[in-house]
Formats: structure tokens, sequence, C-alpha cells
């Protein structure tokens, strides 16, 4: 059935009516904008608004510059300019009457000769800031340019043949460091207060730095990003290049050993600021470490990486491999004894579980028996071996 409204609402409506079309007035405001080199400027947002009631009118300027708003009343109005593409915000307040001609023109050519008499050192500044902005994001561009031609040689690097694989990596380092150069330069122009640009900046600083092997200049670029603004993709980049710093030949043990404890900081900090449960920053630390051979400092972090994302085929494949890689030994008798980590089988049967038609299912497989035998020790007497 259809509801049917009372009639005092139908009255009501019919009175708002009336009082909007009672409150349009028959004034018209008309102007044209001009930018700052005298030419039509478009697209320029004009509000009319009258501060006494709040009443507000939008129009916009077309190709010639020109705009008009009709059915205006009598009274004071603020005007204001604004075309966020340019940054450009300027209000002229005016009086408009009607059954009268009302006209505000803008010419910013004027007004920009006008504020460099009155005020010359301000307008010098307000210009260097302009041109300090543009170079910024010139560099910045470039930064990313050079990124992205090094990510294409990059791929073209591990399809090519041994011989060319030095020129690729030559033209690689070039592109790295040719980002490097202009993402420092653009930080430099980074304005004081623009928080997010500097942080934003800092963080692809951190990956030019990182790609190129510059592990500890990278975390330190992405520590300044996070004091500017924590991200959680910060925090796994400080964390992965933390981990690199510590495999790094040559690194004092100690050291090493503090990076690492700093890497898992890093991924516990960014899972707090995760929206939903990310295992990135865990898995990529285990990879890291286990390629150097230190299977041990990598089962922490894969652990961690089961437990945010246990779905996570691969990050169970490389937990059974940190695991199996701290088998220990123990001689009982004429056996010697294979001490298998808590949840090493277990691990390699969860990759088996979640991805049973994945890539590593045959290695898991194989791990498993082998494992299995070991777990029953092994004879060790000469004249039981001899038999074998």
């Amino acid at each position: 059935m259809k509801r049917l409204n009372p009639a005092w609402g139908v009255l009501g409506l019919i009175l708002l009516i009336t009082t909007i079309v009672a409150a349009q007035g028959t004034a018209r405001l008309d102007g044209q904008v001009l930018d700052r080199n005298g030419n039509p400027y478009p697209d320029v947002t004009v509000e009319i608004k009258n501060p006494d009631n709040g009443q507000t009118y939008n129009a916009k300027t077309d190709k010639n510059g020109r705009y008009i708003q009709l059915g205006l009343l009598s009274g004071v109005y603020d005007v204001v300019f604004t075309n966020a593409a340019d940054h450009l915000t300027y209000t002229v307040r005016t009086r408009i009457t009607e059954d009268q001609e009302n006209i505000v023109n803008l010419n910013f050519k004027d007004l920009l000769a006008k504020a460099v008499i009155a005020n010359p050192d301000a307008e010098k500044k307000k210009e260097e800031e302009e041109n300090k902005f543009k170079a910024m994001k010139q560099n910045f561009s470039n930064g990313l340019a050079a990124m992205n031609d090094a990510a294409t040689l990059r791929t073209q690097w591990k399809a090519a043949p041994a011989d060319q694989k030095s020129a690729l990596q030559d033209k690689m380092n070039t592109d790295y460091q040719t980002a490097i150069s202009a993402f420092q330069l653009a930080e430099q122009g980074v304005g004081e207060k623009e928080v997010r640009n500097h942080a934003l900046v800092w963080a692809h600083l951190g990956e030019a730095y990182g790609d190129s092997g510059r592990f500890a200049d990278a975390a330190n670029a992405f520590q300044k990003a996070i004091d500017l603004q924590p991200q959680p993709e910060y925090y796994q980049n400080l964390g992965t290049n933390l981990a690199y710093a510590a495999v790094a030949t040559g690194v004092d043990p100690k050291d090493a050993d503090a990076k690492i404890a700093d890497a898992n900081a890093a991924c516990a900090k960014g899972d707090t600021l995760n929206t939903t449960p990310n295992d990135t920053c865990w898995k990529n630390l285990g990879i890291v470490l286990t390629n150097k051979g230190r299977m041990k400092d990598a089962i922490a972090p894969l652990q961690k990486a089961t437990q945010v994302t246990p779905k996570d085929a691969d990050a169970w494949f490389l937990l059974g491999g940190a695991l199996a890689g701290n088998i220990q030994t123990k001689e009982e008798g004429e056996k010697m004894i294979y001490i298998l980590p808590p949840g090493t089988l277990e691990a390699y049967q969860k990759y088996i579980d979640l991805a049973p038609t994945g890539p590593h299912v045959a290695e898991a497989q194989s791990m498993i028996a082998a494992l299995g035998q070991y777990s029953q020790g092994e004879d060790i007497t000469v004249s039981k071996k001899k038999k074998k």
C-alpha cells in the first residue's frame, strides 16, 4: 500500500519552496580573470558568499576567463577566486546592488606588479619558494624515472646471458646513483613544514640506497621517514635493510646481533600499524637471514610470519628449512641421534596441506621422509657401517 503524506507535510513543502523563491534576487555579477601573464585564466572557481547570512553561490571561469552569477540579492559579498592546481586563493569584498551593473575583474599580472612595488622582498621570497618547489618536483620526478629504468634493467639482467650481465649491472648502478642524487636534491627542496613530502622523499631515497646495496644508508633513510610519518611499509623496508646490513661482509658479530634485534623490532612495530595482517616484513627478514646461513636467527621471524598469516604456504616452507638447519646431534651408545627442533616436520606438512600443487611439494615430502629416518638415529659403529 502506498503511504500517503499528511496534508501538513505538503503545506510545509509549499511554504519552503515559497521561501526559497523569495530568497532569490535579481542582481548579477560578471567578471573576467587574467593570469600572471595577462592571459585569460580558465577553470578558476569563483565562490560568492554573503558573510551575513552565509548564503553561497559558485561559478567557474570559462576558456576566456569570464564568469557570471545570476539571482543575487543586494548586499556585501566576499568573492573568493581559487585554483588548486596553481595554489591560488584570492578574496575580494564587494557590494552587489540589484538593478545595477556589478563587475569584479581580476588581473594577476597587475596585482603581482603592484605587490612587487609594495613589498619587493616578500615577493622575491615567494618567487624563490615557488622556484624551489618546482625544482623539488623535477628532481623527484628524475629520481622516479631513474628507479623505473633500473627496474627495467633488472628484469633484463635476470634473463640475460652471463656475458651481458656485467654491462647491465653497470647501467643499473648508474641509474641508482642518479636516483640517489636526484632524491637528495629533492629532499633539500621540500618546504620545512611539508612533513608528508619530507617522509615520502626519504622513503624513496631509502629504496634507492637499498637497491644499490647501501643497506645501512637505506635503513637510516627509512628511519627518517618513520620519524616524520610512521607507515607500515616504511617499517617493513627498515626491517629488511637492517637485516641486510647485519649479514653484510665484515660486520662485527655484536653489531650484527644488534641490527637483527632492531630488524625484528621494526617488523613488530609495523604490525601495530597494519590495518590487515601482513607477514611480508617477517618473511623478508627470514629470507635474508636464511640466505646468509643464519638459520637460528631466521626461526623467530618465520614463526612470527606463520602466526600473522597462517595460510601463507611459503612462510611455512621457509620455516621448515630454518628449523631443519638447526638440527642438533648427540651420541647414544652406537647411534648418532638427530634432535629435530619442535615443529620441523609440521612446518613442511603445513606447506603441503596449504599448497598441494606448489613448486616445493616434492622437496617438502623428501625432507619429511629424510627427517623421519634421522629421528630414529644412525648407527655409527664401524662394522655396521661396512655392511651398508
